[in-house]
C-alpha cells in the first residue's frame, strides 16, 4: 500500500519518544508533528534528520484503513494499546 495523498495520520496520531530535529522533547500522540506541511506531507521525507520511527513506518491497510479518518482512529487505538501498564504502587522495580 502506498501512503495516501493529504493524509498525515501517522504524523499526528502516534507519539515519538525520542528527541528529533524541531521537537527536542519528542512528539506526543495526537499532536501534529512540526514537520507536517499544510498539504499533510512530511517535509523531512528523505532528510537524515527524519526520525527513524518515521522511516520505518510502512503504510498498510491494517493501520491505515480505507481513508484518513480510519487511519487516525486505528493509529490512535494502537498508540493507546502500546502504552505500558503502570507499575502498581509498592511493586519492586
Amino acid at each position: 500500500m502506498q501512503c495516501r495523498t493529504s493524509c498525515g495520520a501517522c504524523c499526528i496520531a502516534i507519539s515519538i519518544s525520542t528527541p528529533f530535529f524541531g521537537m527536542p522533547g519528542g512528539k506526543p500522540a495526537s499532536v501534529p508533528c512540526v514537520h507536517l506541511s499544510p498539504a499533510m506531507l512530511c517535509v523531512l521525507h528523505g532528510d537524515p534528520r527524519r526520525p527513524a520511527v518515521c522511516d520505518a513506518f510502512m503504510a498498510e491497510e491494517e493501520y491505515c484503513g480505507d481513508n484518513r479518518e480510519q487511519a487516525l482512529t486505528r493509529l490512535a487505538q494502537l498508540e493507546v494499546q502500546s502504552v505500558p501498564d503502570p507499575m502498581p504502587l509498592g511493586s519492586p522495580g
